[in-house]
């Protein structure tokens, strides 16, 4: 009687689990089949840690518009080729003597390494203070020659081939080069009148020299940023069109850095000046050549498993783009998008994932010409999952709802961090992929990726929620 008693209980639970699972797989079904998205192509994985049992997939095998979900590649790979505690350098050398009236007769060199952090908002912290400092512990007052900023650890080129013009010249589309510094990022603040009307740049920071702005933008009804900056990484044009609220006296927008190797080397230039150190020479481009140099102060960022953090976190295009230049950089020497990708493709082979259809045309997911099939994303999270060493880095990189790139989705359907997600969204794109904890405390990956959509993005941010709140309570 007992047996029967415990058999009766066991297939009643079993039909529930069922009965609940098919809830979720109907209302998927109903997402994915409602006439809204009939021209869409909507992918999708759901994996069950613990039992490594695949419990709803859709179009896993075709290659999709990731967007963002692409930093998940970028970053796992990172943790894994790089590891948490690896820092991004920045020596700087100096050639010459120093004479005894404290006269630096040499140049000052300082060696780009690849660091996206210094001056950036997410790190604060006065670098330029501490190199002057630096410079001033060595006895150094007078500097006769010039700042050489040496840009040859990394390509020349800084944007990749595949990013669209309408990118280029807004601060996510900064590009990634030896130098980076503060966030690749010009502030320009505007002063709006009536709707309708043209606006007034009041102040540019940081000053540009060469950089001209050819300001099109007007005030409107609109209470929020509709300007876009248009411009080539090379150029020292830049076209902003746009909108801004109306009645402002100020307001500001965010473009991308043009050479941010001369900006930093001015600014730094003006640091040793502020701390009385005089700088006769002028910031140039230049290169350690030979054994004639000695070196003075070597910079080093936070560990990079609090930089992919932020990345991932924030979404931060510019850290992405870094990290695959600086896998290259560390793997052959030199830092190369194009390896990098080669070699990042290539990790995830290693680690047994089918990489057919993978197309990688950057590390940030910025291109519309990036494409990775759900099943791909969901492996690189069951395999990030598995890492006794790295999980809690990846995992916690990712952001919780009402936090970050989350901030649309609830806290109260998903308390206690339940929800670890990276989001993916530009024009006609929308995934999500993660980790979820269920009310029975399974740990489950998902993975949801819509592409060519009609409607407005926020209508399949609330289909996804529901989803994941589903998910989360019957399973």
């Amino acid at each position: 009687m007992l047996l029967k008693t415990y058999l009766t209980f066991f297939s009643l639970f079993l039909f529930v689990g069922a009965f609940a699972q098919q809830n979720f797989e109907n209302q998927f079904s109903a997402f994915v089949n409602n006439p809204k998205y009939k021209n869409a192509t909507i992918g999708a994985v759901v994996y069950d840690l613990g039992s490594k049992e695949e419990l709803l997939s859709s179009n896993k095998n075709r290659s999709m518009v990731p967007g963002s979900l692409l930093k998940l590649a970028t970053s796992g790979a990172a943790l894994e080729i790089l590891g948490p505690d690896y820092k991004f350098q920045t020596p700087i050398y100096y050639t010459g003597k120093i004479t005894p009236d404290s006269t630096l007769q040499g140049n000052l060199i300082i060696q780009g390494g690849g660091d996206p952090t210094l001056g950036s908002k997410y790190f604060p912290a006065d670098f330029l203070k501490n190199w002057s400092k630096a410079i001033s512990s060595k006895g150094i007052k007078r500097i006769e020659g010039n700042i050489l900023m040496d840009i040859s650890k990394y390509e020349t080129q800084t944007v990749p081939d595949k990013w669209t013009w309408e990118d280029l010249g807004n601060y996510y589309g900064a590009g990634a080069g030896a130098f980076a510094v503060f966030d690749n990022t010009i502030k320009i603040t505007f002063q709006s009148g009536a709707n309708g009307k043209p606006t007034k740049i009041i102040k540019v920071n940081p000053s540009v020299e060469g950089l001209d702005f050819n300001n099109q933008v007007l005030a409107s009804k609109n209470n929020s940023d509709q300007a876009y900056v248009y411009g080539a990484p090379w150029n020292g044009k830049r076209i902003i069109r746009g909108t801004i609220p109306r009645n402002r006296k100020e307001f500001t927008i965010k473009a991308s850095l043009p050479n941010p190797e001369l900006v930093l080397g001015k600014v730094f230039k003006q640091s040793l000046i502020d701390l009385g150190i005089r700088v006769n020479g002028e910031v140039k481009i230049g290169t350690i050549s030979g054994n004639n140099h000695e070196l003075l102060h070597k910079n080093e960022s936070r560990p990079l498993g609090e930089i992919i953090k932020v990345l991932n976190h924030e979404s931060v295009n510019l850290f992405a783009e870094h990290l695959v230049k600086q896998i290259a950089k560390e793997k052959n020497g030199s830092g190369n998008l194009n390896e990098g990708l080669k070699i990042i493709k290539g990790y995830w082979e290693k680690k047994g994932i089918n990489t057919q259809g993978m197309f990688l045309e950057d590390g940030s997911g910025l291109s519309h010409f990036n494409a990775v099939t759900p099943l791909q994303i969901s492996s690189i999270l069951n395999n990030m999952y598995a890492d006794n060493q790295l999980s809690e880095y990846y995992i916690n990189s990712l952001a919780t709802a009402g936090k970050g790139t989350l901030y649309v989705f609830s806290e109260n359907d998903f308390p206690g961090n339940t929800l670890h997600c990276k989001s993916g969204s530009m024009s006609r794109v929308r995934c999500y992929a993660g980790y979820l904890k269920s009310n029975s405390n399974k740990d489950i990956s998902f993975v949801f990726m819509a592409n060519n959509f009609e409607g407005r993005h926020l209508e399949i941010i609330k289909e996804i929620e529901k989803l994941l709140v589903t998910l989360k309570q019957t399973i």
